[in-house]
């Protein structure tokens, strides 16, 4: 290849990633500065890393949270797990999955039977909650509501892991339980949501027994995309009576009025 080839070659390449980068938020086309990167990226970089540990760490304030459900009209309750503190949630993941003692105890209190149980949990990132939760039981709540099935007050638990839910919607004697997580925040999304849904949720069950949606927030999934999916969803669980990878392995067969 002669030497012009290699300069339109070279150039070329730089244009496409430059191009590329218009459509993602991965670190792609940074330029460099010598051997190393321009201080502008390096910067972002460092940037981005702090927003990732700020929302971990970020407390979340539950009752503030459940008020705000509460004047939109839902019945909601907050509840707190067996990790006292973020520090033992971090370092005993097994303590973030169960109910604290006095939390237990309030949601075994006497209350109408749920075929769904419900939980909002601040997970790895409360700032995720704090910016799409609500934007997705705005929508989700109505869906599940018109399905006739009975839903449980939204729990807003507090140093919450995933099967929290587990446990939340065994006393409830729900059919199935949804749980809308702050995600680990990545250097490209510190306010990402995932959506989990569990079919007979009890203690014990495990991450195959799940579905997941995954990166709610504005610039991945959007929220009201995101209330669309978790109805189709559940009406997909409470059909085939499956969920997690069971349910993936049974045909999608259209809904009933369109057959």
């Amino acid at each position: 290849m002669s030497g012009t080839d290699d300069k339109t070659l070279a150039t070329s390449s730089s244009d496409d990633w430059t191009w590329l980068s218009r459509y993602t938020e991965a670190r792609i086309a940074l330029g460099r500065c010598g051997p190393g990167l321009p201080t502008s990226a390096h910067l972002a970089f460092q940037a981005a890393h702090a927003e990732a540990r700020d929302a971990v760490l970020k407390p979340f304030d539950a009752e503030q949270f459940t008020a705000e459900i509460a004047a939109r009209g839902w019945p909601a309750l907050a509840v707190h797990s067996r990790a006292t503190d973020r520090a033992t949630y971090l370092q005993r993941p097994d303590e973030g999955r169960l109910l604290s003692s006095a939390s237990e105890a309030l949601l075994s209190e006497p209350r109408p039977p749920a075929d769904i149980a419900i939980v909002v949990a601040d997970g790895l990132s409360s700032r995720a909650v704090q910016v799409n939760a609500l934007p997705v039981l705005e929508i989700l709540l109505p869906l599940l509501a018109a399905t006739g099935r009975r839903l449980s007050p939204v729990i807003v638990a507090s140093q919450g892991r995933v099967a929290l839910a587990d446990h939340v919607g065994e006393l409830f004697g729900a059919s199935a339980s949804i749980i809308l997580i702050g995600e680990r925040p990545g250097l490209s999304a510190a306010d990402s949501l995932g959506l989990y849904l569990t079919w007979l949720p009890r203690r014990g069950r495990v991450d195959s027994e799940r579905n997941c949606i995954s990166n709610v927030r504005q610039g991945g999934l959007p929220p009201a995309d995101a209330a669309k999916q978790a109805a189709n969803l559940l009406a997909r669980m409470f059909q085939h009576q499956a969920a997690g990878v069971s349910l993936a392995r049974l045909p999608q067969l259209p809904p009933p009025e369109e057959r």
